[in-house]
């Protein structure tokens, strides 16, 4: 009878005593970082390693990370509807790539200073915008990384 009172009770504290087991979902900052891209989306040539810098710069930040394809006519008109969208919601920086796309940051940031914007190419025109050539890979990855930690020291 002993005996079975101390495996019960060496059970008991084994199970007590035992660590938790890692998560299995990453707990994401309410903080998010969103791609604005031409029809082609994350499969475009210019999109796609800016989609994988900002996956890489989400993993250490734990910013949201999303990207949203400009659907119907490539016109600025229509990508500045989707540049709105992104702003007025969730998206605390807005990183965008192809031309209308582009122009359409450009053209709406003024109206969204609290976002911060990163245009692909293209040229910086208001406080809020930063340009980044497409041709220096490194220069954009580092600057995505800065912004995306910058995004996520402000959710705290």
């Amino acid at each position: 009878m002993a005996a079975l009172g101390l495996l019960v009770a060496a059970v008991a504290t084994t199970w007590m005593l035992w660590p938790d087991p890692e998560p299995r979902q990453r707990e994401y900052l309410n903080a998010t970082a969103c791609l604005l891209t031409d029809h082609a989306g994350i499969s475009d040539d210019v999109a796609r390693p800016v989609w994988a810098a900002m996956q890489e710069a989400s993993v250490s930040s734990l910013v949201k990370v999303q990207y949203l394809a400009v659907n119907g006519p490539q016109t600025v008109d229509n990508a500045r509807n989707h540049v709105a969208s992104l702003a007025g919601s969730k998206c605390g920086l807005v990183i965008a790539t192809g031309p209308a796309q582009i122009d359409a940051v450009v053209a709406a940031a003024p109206s969204f200073p609290k976002v911060r914007f990163i245009t692909i190419g293209g040229s910086a025109t208001a406080a809020n915008v930063t340009a980044i050539s497409d041709s220096a890979a490194d220069d954009f990855r580092t600057t995505l990384k800065h912004e995306v930690t910058a995004l996520a020291d402000s959710a705290y």
